[in-house]
């Protein structure tokens, strides 16, 4: 679990410097707007493009330290073991769905590659965002399913070492 934390941050950082580059190019596109008048064609499409990927590479980090949104209302009484139990079955759960997704991705990136699908204004290849997403789909799955075979104390240990 301790090589999957770093891939995680290495993704949330890449995830990061994506957020930075937003950014950067929303602040310059207003600069633009408001001296000369013009705008730099295809921001809106950098902007989306970029945040598409950034929210995927963000998504192995939040599994890793169970930062997804739990509803506890029923179980807050339950026992640890129970608790534990349905935690594994919720990662079980998500790294299914991940997988899915990724796979599904993976499928839409190549046909956007086979059909040379290009974004309107910049010509931009549209299977890199597609390609850019399913790292993270991925590496979420599998920090899911680590989670489900080893449970959540020994994940708990690392990151607090």
């Amino acid at each position: 679990m301790k090589i999957l934390n770093w891939i995680a941050e290495l993704c949330a950082i890449l995830a990061g410097l994506l957020l930075t580059a937003i950014t950067l190019i929303t602040c310059y596109n207003l600069l633009l707007r408001n001296t000369t008048g013009g705008d730099m064609v295809g921001a809106f499409e950098l902007t989306a493009m970029a945040t598409g990927v950034a929210i995927a590479l963000f998504m192995p980090l939040s599994q890793a330290r169970q930062g997804h949104i739990i509803v506890d209302f029923f179980t807050s009484k339950c026992s640890d073991s129970v608790n534990g139990f349905l935690d594994r079955i919720g990662a079980l759960m998500l790294a299914l769905v991940f997988t899915f997704v990724g796979w599904r991705t993976a499928v839409g990136g190549l046909s956007a590659y086979e059909s040379d699908s290009q974004t309107m204004l910049m010509g931009l290849p549209e299977w890199i965002v597609y390609a850019g997403m399913v790292p993270g789909f991925a590496i979420t799955a599998v920090i899911a399913l680590v989670q489900v075979a080893t449970g959540f104390e020994a994940k708990n240990e690392e990151v607090n070492a």
